[in-house]
This record gives structure tokens, sequence and C-alpha cells, in this order.
């Protein structure tokens, strides 16, 4: 039986056009941004300070990305945020698996109590003070583990870990691992884990994306500047302006090392955010499976 394609109305059309020309637009208005920076990074200092930057490089040279590796507080604010993104990752990832999968299992005694606890302190928290307090009396006030510890798991994260445990192990599976033998320790590492890539990637995304990007509590908890992640060093730059001239050594004078700093601007800016642009391509493959198995129910 032959199928008869439907026939596009006029007003199927209009709708057509009209949904084309507002993404488009949506489109232009998110991208245009990062190709202008991406341009600007690549331009002149004198080009971008005369506003001749526009969509294209102008007087195309690697002059900011040079004074990037000159100026030291960068270099060393990238190494930071390299560590505390893959330490941090690696602590939020275990610590959310431990805590999702038993909560996932319906033999755990009083896990609805766990739960509240969890979801608890979603709801209410001791504010900044007093968590600056618990940092400083426990040690960790201007080390790195300041950054790391503190936020060594969102409980966001472990709902959706655990929901993504419910639906994907059946109890049945743990019942006939049992019988073979199988403690529940083994069956963890053994048939949790192998199983668990999805979520493993939605979590090791997410998780690093928030370290990359955290420049607050470095704010608050850090005052020595070679435990400065980039992003807080980027703020510097973005926000008080305050690159020290001595350091740059090619900028001789005030006028070019102004320029300059523009040209840092962007250069900084496409330097921050090429990480997590790499990173993607790597999970995406897993990582929208493990969303929307994850929040299917709670």
């Amino acid at each position: 039986m032959a199928v008869t394609a439907l026939k596009e109305t006029r007003s199927d059309r209009i709708f057509n056009v009209c949904n084309i020309a507002v993404l488009g637009l949506f489109l232009v208005a998110v991208l245009y941004p990062l190709v202008y920076i991406l341009s600007a990074s690549f331009s002149s200092a004198q080009a971008i300070s005369s506003g001749q930057v526009w969509l294209w490089p102008v007087d195309f040279n690697l002059e900011g990305y040079k004074a990037i590796f000159e100026y030291k507080s960068i270099v060393t604010g990238f190494l930071n945020s390299v560590f505390y993104a893959v330490v941090g990752t690696l602590i939020n990832v275990t610590m959310t698996l431990l805590a999702a999968y038993p909560l996932s299992r319906r033999d755990l005694y009083g896990r609805n109590g766990f739960m509240f606890l969890f979801v608890f302190t979603m709801l209410f928290s001791g504010g900044m003070i007093p968590t600056y307090l618990v940092v400083h009396e426990l040690g960790l006030l201007n080390t790195r583990w300041a950054l790391i510890l503190p936020t060594a798991m969102a409980v966001w994260n472990m709902i959706i870990t655990r929901t993504y445990y419910q639906v994907t192990i059946p109890h049945e599976l743990l019942e006939a691992a049992r019988i073979d033998g199988c403690d529940d320790f083994r069956f963890f590492t053994r048939i949790v884990l192998p199983l668990s890539k999805p979520i493993i990637a939605v979590n090791a995304l997410l998780y690093a994306v928030g370290h990359w990007n955290q420049f607050f509590n470095a704010l608050i908890y850090l005052t020595d500047e070679s435990l400065f992640p980039l992003q807080l060093v980027l703020r510097e730059v973005l926000v008080k302006n305050s690159i020290d001239p001595s350091q740059i050594q090619d900028a001789a004078e005030l006028m070019r090392v102004q320029e300059l700093r523009d040209l840092l601007k962007y250069s900084l800016i496409v330097i921050a955010s090429v990480p997590p642009l790499l990173a993607y391509p790597f999970v995406q493959r897993h990582f929208v499976k493990g969303v929307m198995i994850g929040s299917l129910k709670g």
C-alpha cells in the first residue's frame, strides 16, 4: 500500500520560514560573540583598540598568545585549573557513585531518612560565613583542598545517578549475582561500574566544567596567587585590569601595554574555553543517554 506524502500547506510554509528565521537569529546571537572573540585574539592590538575587528582577524598575529606564556600568573593559573578539574572531578565522581548506588538499593535500611538528609542540604545551608569558618577551622584555608573538599559531592548529581541505577540495575540482577556467590563489593565493581559509563560521563563533564569555571570559592578561600585558578586570573584581567607591566617583557611602552591588555582579554577567554570544548566530544556519546535515563523518575 503506497503512502501518500502530506501536502505542505501555505500556513506550514509560513511557519517553517518564521521558525528558520527565529532560529537563525538565535544562532547569530550566540555564534557571533564567539567568532568575534576568536578573531580578536588573532588580531593585532592596534586593530582591536581602533575597532577594526568585526568578523575576521585583522593583521593576523599571535602576539596575545605569546604574551600569555610570558605572564607567569596565567600559566600557573592554567596548571592550577587543570589540577582542580582533574583531581576534583575524580573525588566528585567517586563520592557521587558511592552515595548514589547504596541509596538506589531497596534493601538499604533507612534509605528514605538518608535521602531526606541529602535533600535537606539542597534547601537549607549554613551560609557563606559559617562555611568559611568551617573551612578555616579544618585548616583548608589557602590550600588547594579548599576548592575541592567543600564541594566534594553535588546532591543533585547524586539524585540523578541514584535514579540511573534504579532504572538500569534491576534487583533481579543482584539476586542472580548473589546466587553465584558474589558479595556487594564485587557486584559493585564487576557489574555496576561497567554499566555506569553513561552516568559517569555525565557526572565527569558537569563536575569538570564546574571546577574549571569556578572562581568565587577561590576568591574567598585563597590569598596565595600561586594557587589561583585560571578563572580568577582572568577575572583580574577583565574586571580589575591589573596586569603588572613589569611581567610583560615585550611591552616597554605604556601605550603598548594598554593595547596588549585588551588583546590579552580575548586570548585568555579563548584559552579558558578550549579545554571544556575539547572534553565534550569524548563524553558526548554517553552524555545524552545518561541524562535522559537519570531523569526518568525520582
